[in-house]
């Protein structure tokens, strides 16, 4: 173990979740931190609100759940970014994503050049790579980082919001790749490759883009890591589901603090199904730990 805190980055959309019975503070870099606070490192979410109060709600819930929030830019002209969610009755959400919001337009600073620098890590996806401002923001940021830091792209298949090209090119600048079993035949089909199996498609993928790691998350069924060492299959713990809005970002979480500290394939798996399931028995994607519901991560790690 290297040290036994690290600085880890959530870069991309911030947002309010608009649930019909509520918001809820959402966007995977922010939900991805908070969990990565809660594990006792330093989470960081870097992104862009609003000049609205939409935005100042963002900066004072983040306050709350003790999530650094001093990387936030302001955006002047552009609103706080929203997503309409409804979820059906086995806890699944459809997302209808606002458009043309602050966090499309990611800007470069001295402030993240400084961030990306001490960053151990950096989780992104392709979502906030919608927008040509915010791509160009978030690779500056990635290659601005330290060589040996890790860099971990999150697939995020939402609407019409990805290309091959942006797929492509992230996995190369990535040493981690998650995505769930319904994105691994699609994302196989965008690069041309012939899906057979989570494996081997896994496996092929890791190769290609000299990857260290490939997590393919199959909802309550688990998840299947993928390494050069091997590989290792999960089956998830049971719950009751709530919901799953941020149940990707809480087990990704797990997985790169895991991963930062050296640990094996069996123990990264663990851990992050533990907090996937945790979040999906939740409302929303920021619960707040319960005593009673905590899962055995957090009081091995608090």
């Amino acid at each position: 173990m290297k040290k036994k805190n690290f600085i880890v980055v959530g870069i991309g959309e911030i947002l309010w979740d608009l649930f019909p019975d509520g918001k809820q503070l959402g966007g995977a870099p922010s939900n991805f931190a908070y969990i990565t606070t809660l594990l006792g490192d330093t989470g960081i979410v870097a992104s862009r609100i609003g000049d609205d109060h939409l935005g100042r709600e963002i900066c004072r819930t983040l306050d709350e759940l003790a999530v650094r929030d001093a990387s936030l830019q302001i955006d002047p002209i552009h609103p706080t970014g929203t997503v309409r969610v409804q979820v059906d009755a086995a806890g699944q959400p459809k997302f209808e994503i606002a458009e043309s919001v602050a966090w499309d337009y990611l800007a470069w600073s001295s402030e993240w050049r400084r961030i990306a620098t001490d960053a151990d890590a950096v989780y992104f996806g392709s979502l906030a790579q919608r927008s040509p401002e915010s791509r160009r923001t978030i690779r500056e940021f990635l290659n601005a980082m330290h060589p040996h830091a890790t860099r971990v792209f999150d697939v995020n298949l939402r609407q019409s919001y990805f290309s091959t090209d942006v797929i492509s090119e992230s996995m190369q600048l990535a040493e981690i790749v998650k995505l769930n079993d319904d994105e691994l035949p699609r994302v196989a089909g965008l690069l041309g490759m012939e899906f057979r199996d989570e494996e081997t498609s896994a496996t092929e993928l890791l190769r290609r883009f000299n990857l260290k790691l490939i997590c393919v998350t199959r909802g309550a069924q688990g998840s299947l890591l993928v390494s050069d060492t091997g590989a290792h299959r999960h089956p998830g713990y049971q719950v009751i589901v709530k919901d799953t809005v941020g149940a990707g970002d809480a087990f990704t979480a797990g997985l790169v603090h895991q991963y930062l500290r050296g640990a094996p394939l069996a123990a990264i798996n663990d851990m992050a199904n533990r907090l996937g399931s945790w979040v999906a028995s939740q409302a929303g994607g920021t619960p707040a730990p319960d005593a009673e519901e905590l899962p055995e991560v957090f009081v091995a790690n608090g």
